[in-house]
């Protein structure tokens, strides 16, 4: 642990970046235009582990897709 920033270098919950493009706008359903995450997932990101990113960064990307078909 670095003492001096408090920042701990084993920390799985850093290592992924967010997704947030800032460009946010929230649709009818509370899913952001911009990183097309929920609310309740923008919310939750910074307690997620680097799994539990992981794998919303992949239904983020799917939601992308399916919006680009619409």
């Amino acid at each position: 642990m670095n003492m001096a920033s408090g920042q701990n270098k084993n920390n799985s919950n850093n290592n992924i970046a967010s997704p947030c493009v800032r460009q946010c706008c929230l649709d009818e359903q509370d899913v952001c235009l911009g990183c097309h995450r929920t609310l309740d997932e923008i919310l939750a990101w910074h307690a997620m582990n680097d799994q539990q990113k992981s794998a919303l960064l992949a239904t983020l990307q799917q939601r992308a897709n399916a919006g680009k078909k619409r």
